[in-house]
């Protein structure tokens, strides 16, 4: 779970950019991502490219 304390004479704009980088860090919003049931043609075209260079790369 990712929290932010503020601290004093904390603005909430420094104080939402800290979560979001934090979010983005561990990985949150493209776990949710992965999770969801439907995936638009572009989205899949994406995710199969790379784990197409994935498997190159790793040959």
């Amino acid at each position: 779970m990712t929290q932010v304390v503020l601290g004093e004479n904390e603005g909430i704009e420094s104080a939402l950019r800290r979560f979001k980088r934090q979010v983005s860090k561990a990985g949150i919003l493209a776990d949710v991502k992965s999770h969801r049931h439907f995936e638009t043609p572009l989205e899949k075209r994406k995710r199969k490219a790379i784990m197409a260079r994935r498997k190159r790369r790793f040959r």
